[in-house]
Formats: C-alpha cells, structure tokens, sequence
C-alpha cells in the first residue's frame, strides 16, 4: 500500500474536475515526430506504410500501420502491436526493430502488420493512460472509450478473418508501481496495493487460449537474449499465480486487453524491465525482437 495521491479523495472516483487536473500536470518528455515518424517513414522501401487514423488531441497525431511489401491474400497474418502503453519504449522500438531486420524474412509465408506505436500521446508524455484518463490496453472492446484501441480495431477488423498470430508489445517498470498504480487506484476511488517487479522479461497469455507450447517456445527464444523473470517468494508474477516458467495468463478478453481483439489462435503479451541493472534499453529491443521471432518460428512449425 502506499500514501495517497495527491489528485482526489481517498474512496471517492475522480470525476471530470480530477481528470483534469491529472490531464495539466503532464507534460511533453519526448517528440513522435521526431522520434518514431521517420523511423516509420525510413521503413518504406521495404513495407508498405499506411495511416490507419488520426489521434485528435491539442496535437493530432497520424497513427501508422507497416504491411509486407508483397500482400498474399492466401496467408496468414502475423499481427504486432507496439505503444499500446505509449510509455513502454522497447514496445514501439521492438516493433520498429523487427520490421526493419525482419520486413523480407518470412515473404511467402506470412503477411506481417505492425502497428508500432498505437498510443502517441502516451510516447511523448511518458504515460501508461490517454489525455481522458482511460488505458488504451483496458479498452479494446465495441464502442471503446479511448480513440487509440477504437482505431486500432476497426484497422485490424478487415484483417481479422487471416490473423493467426499476434503479439503485443509492452513492459513493466518501476514507474508502475511510483506512478502509474496509484493514480489507478485514486481514479477508481480505490486502496492501492503494489506488486512486486518482475526482474526480467515473462510472457501474458490469454486464459481462454494459453497455447502453453507456444508460450514455452517464445521463452526460449528469448533466453538466448536476455534474462527471464523468476517467480517470487508466492510463485507469482505481478500478483498472478505463474503457469509456467516465465509465463502467466490474463482473461484478455475480459480485460478489454490489446492481445484480445482478434480470433488468431496464438496470442501473447511481452514485458520486459528496462529498470533491471542487468539490462540495457538496447537488450530491452532485442528481447522483443527474439520473442517475435520465436513466436512466428514456432507458427511457422504447425504448418
């Protein structure tokens, strides 16, 4: 448990006045544009670029989704999702990482669409929500009330027929616990409990669809990488009772979660620590790159 917030009341939900005044004590710490926008711009001699919608903040932001150069109606889809916690840079970065060592890898085999960076807002203020006090990764369901996962979705849908696989990128840091579930707690008028952080990276799997093979396979591929997280003293990862080594699930659904907006079969959420004194943001990077490849590897061996 840990002191008040400094935004409401204790017990009572913030209304609009609260979120407003959350809304004017953040600022901007990084530029999309600058930072993400050419990345993505960069990748066009070997993806197909389309602006898939317009965030309309103060700022309006382009949301951008990379598609295989050569377009295969007759394969499946491998779905990668980036930025749906804007904050979570190794999400976006790995994304954009996999695209650009990976864009002519698997041609032939699967039709590869990312969407890197699902939350620009987040990305440049350094934030877990939206400017309305919503988490994009808490609302992708019909009628979502945060504009980033209702973009995002309707995108998706045309594909959602084709989707065998998809992986969301995300991470777990320190912030979570100093900033980001205490202010969950003081939006929903609620005590809140911190977790223990993970030291490592661990996979979230879907309860509805575990794929314990799959999950298995991934861990593994980024073993080769980087560190997996340990269990701690109550055989747990943030406060959820580990399936597997490195493994835990989520009712993906239930939570209005990203890695549960689509039928594909073989589903999962990445979180690495880049708070780790035995990481660096480049190994962040690479994790998520190895766990997309490990995921796609092992579609690729059901065939």
């Amino acid at each position: 448990m840990t002191d008040q917030y400094p935004i409401g009341q204790a017990g009572k939900p913030w209304q609009a006045a609260e979120k407003q005044q959350w809304f004017a004590t953040q600022t901007k710490k990084r530029d999309y544009f600058e930072d993400i926008e050419p990345l993505i711009n960069a990748l066009k001699a070997d993806l197909r670029v389309e602006q898939y919608g317009v965030l309309n903040y103060d700022t309006q932001y382009p949301l951008y989704a990379l598609k295989s150069a050569n377009w295969h109606a007759d394969l499946p889809v491998v779905l990668v999702t980036g930025g749906v916690h804007g904050y979570e840079t190794s999400g976006v970065l790995g994304a954009l990482a996999f695209a650009k060592q990976h864009a002519q890898t698997f041609e032939g085999q699967f039709n590869l669409l990312i969407l890197p960076c699902i939350s620009p807002w987040g990305y440049e203020t350094i934030n877990r929500w939206n400017p309305e006090a919503v988490d994009p990764n808490r609302s992708f369901y019909a009628n979502s009330p945060a504009q980033e996962s209702q973009l995002a979705m309707d995108y998706v849908n045309q594909y959602q027929a084709s989707i065998a696989l998809h992986i969301d990128l995300h991470e777990t840091t320190d912030t979570d616990n100093s900033e980001f579930r205490p202010a969950l707690a003081a939006r929903d008028g609620k005590v809140n409990h911190n977790w223990n952080i993970p030291d490592g990276f661990y996979l979230v799997g879907h309860t509805q669809k575990p794929q314990a093979a799959f999950q298995k396979a991934i861990i593994h591929a980024v073993q080769q990488v980087t560190h997996i997280a340990q269990a701690d003293e109550h055989n747990a990862l943030i406060g959820v009772p580990v399936e597997q080594f490195g493994v835990i699930n989520y009712d993906a659904t239930h939570l209005g979660l990203c890695m549960g907006m689509t039928n594909a079969p073989y589903v999962t959420t990445t979180e690495v620590y880049p708070d780790s004194p035995n990481t660096t943001p480049q190994n962040c990077i690479d994790g998520q790159v190895a766990a997309i490849e490990g995921a796609i590897a092992y579609l690729a061996a059901q065939k």
